[in-house]
């Protein structure tokens, strides 16, 4: 043991008071930090220019609002039920409307037919602000009999859905039976004071959707004609079969009315006769 050099214990070093200080509040700091989950600088960073996105409320996001127009399948097949919708620029001095633009969509609201058509006479406004049709579209656009003859086939047979639809037969020059034809315009319970309404109108108010607001899309469109008339088809349909019903029951009473009328006017002048 004697021969043992001593160990001193060395003397502690004195610490400047501000770094004392300054230590034990990083020491503080970092068991507040444990507690929490680590966030790397990354995540930091992201979150700072997203913003706290899960502190927003769904009122002041609507980043993924659903649109009520969208198809809920992706079946194009053909239905008994067509919406078709059109767009149309001008021609001649620019007020005559020709065909633009066709579109079929099927029960679904997925397209069976969508086709820029070059009408017959030079365009002189593409009305491009409503029509959404452009001087490219138009070199890619089918001509008006091949246009024509494609709806015919598609409508054929078929209950046809649209909104003022005499405007979109009348410049694909067509006609369709008008016991086949569902039109949103006429509707009666889609009427206000027994004025027609636009479809922009009974879409928002009807389906919570909103179109036209720009640019029309004939897509679109359909898709919301073709939605008022699934949501209201049953009574629809009812409503057209009374109609029927009616018209055939009033047209046996003056068929009556005329042939009794007939046998009386052929007794007196039998009377007269004699």
């Amino acid at each position: 043991m004697g021969g043992e050099a001593i160990k001193k214990k060395p003397k502690p070093v004195q610490m400047n008071p501000n770094w004392a200080q300054l230590q034990q509040k990083l020491k503080l700091n970092g068991s507040k930090a444990s507690s929490r989950p680590f966030r790397s600088s990354e995540e930091d960073t992201s979150k700072s220019i997203l913003g706290k996105r899960k502190d927003r409320t769904d009122d002041e996001s609507n980043d993924c609002e659903i649109n009520p127009l969208a198809p809920v399948n992706d079946d194009s097949s053909l239905t008994d039920a067509v919406a078709m919708d059109c767009e149309m620029v001008g021609v001649g001095e620019g007020n005559k409307s020709a065909l633009g633009r066709v579109t079929l969509v099927n029960k679904w609201g997925n397209v069976i037919y969508d086709e820029f058509v070059r009408p017959l006479e030079r365009v002189t406004d593409f009305r491009t602000n409503i029509s959404g049709i452009r001087p490219r579209d138009m070199r890619k656009g089918k001509d008006l009999w091949t246009a024509q003859k494609k709806v015919a086939e598609l409508i054929k047979g078929r209950i046809l859905v649209g909104h003022a639809l005499h405007n979109d037969l009348k410049a694909l020059l067509l006609s369709h039976p008008k016991k086949d034809i569902r039109d949103t315009s006429e509707y009666q319970p889609f009427l206000k004071s027994g004025s027609r309404r636009a479809l922009k109108h009974l879409a928002e108010e009807i389906l919570g959707a909103k179109i036209q607001s720009g640019e029309h899309c004939p897509i679109e469109d359909a898709r919301a004609a073709m939605m008022l008339y699934q949501r209201n088809r049953k009574e629809w349909e009812k409503n057209i079969k009374d109609h029927i019903r009616n018209k055939k029951k009033q047209g046996k009473w003056k068929l009556k009315k005329k042939q009794k009328n007939e046998d009386a006017s052929n007794a007196n002048q039998a009377g007269y006769e004699s």
